[in-house]
């Protein structure tokens, strides 16, 4: 247990709060000293999301609400978790019966992402929400421009949309710069002829373009919204 908190950059007071985090229900039996993660998974989960939602509120001071909610789910999704899992090594380390390990257990990506979550749950009973936050800031931060990234290509679609309607290509322009040199935050407009102007911040001028055409492709029905259900 100890390497495993040593990778996890959190030294526990209690250390069966992180076996416990461990356990899968397969590995307990009949022996009651043991317990399942469930419970704090399901704590977990709800700890990782206000974390990450701070972050957010800060990264991103001048997004909108429909933003913030999207930025949320990808970035605690059950793959994201499953990744950071995978990042610390914990499949090894998970305690499964005997026909859980024996049918992949270790690797399968439902265990994986509940895991992730107990573990920040472990680290939130023992060490109080700082211990918490601290341990979601490393892992998460530099997940945090993955909406970024999933609206790449919202700029080419949005350029060939206007082609297809006989229109001039977008226009792309900076409302404000807020924030310090060293983490700006800006705001863009994009504008179709004909069309009302859509907005969207981003922590880059690249990231807050991309974001303002994926808005303005929602807004005009060109792509439908992704289903964030797991």
């Amino acid at each position: 247990m100890e390497t495993v908190a040593q990778r996890l950059g959190h030294e526990f007071n209690n250390l069966l709060l992180l076996k416990h985090a461990l356990t899968h229900m397969s590995a307990v039996g009949d022996d009651r000293t043991l317990q399942s993660y469930q419970r704090l998974e399901f704590q977990g989960d709800r700890v990782m999301a206000l974390v990450v939602t701070d972050m957010l509120m800060q990264e991103f001071p001048i997004a909108e609400e429909g933003e913030l909610a999207r930025r949320l789910t990808a970035l605690v999704r059950n793959e994201t978790c499953v990744e950071i899992a995978r990042e610390l090594e914990l499949g090894d380390d998970i305690y499964l019966g005997s026909g859980e390990a024996g049918s992949g257990g270790r690797k399968k990506k439902a265990i994986l992402g509940d895991v992730c979550e107990s573990v920040i749950a472990a680290v939130y009973v023992d060490g109080g929400f700082p211990a918490a936050q601290k341990f979601v800031r490393r892992f998460w931060q530099p997940k945090m421009h993955r909406y970024d990234q999933a609206q790449r290509d919202s700029k080419t679609e949005l350029q060939e949309w206007a082609q297809s309607q006989s229109l001039a290509v977008p226009e792309y322009g900076i409302v404000r710069r807020m924030g310090p040199d060293h983490a700006p935050e800006f705001l863009v407009e994009v504008n179709v002829k004909g069309y009302a102007a859509m907005r969207a911040a981003g922590g880059s001028k690249r990231s807050a373009e991309h974001a303002a055409a994926y808005r303005m492709l929602l807004r005009e029905g060109v792509i439908e919204a992704e289903n964030d259900d797991e």
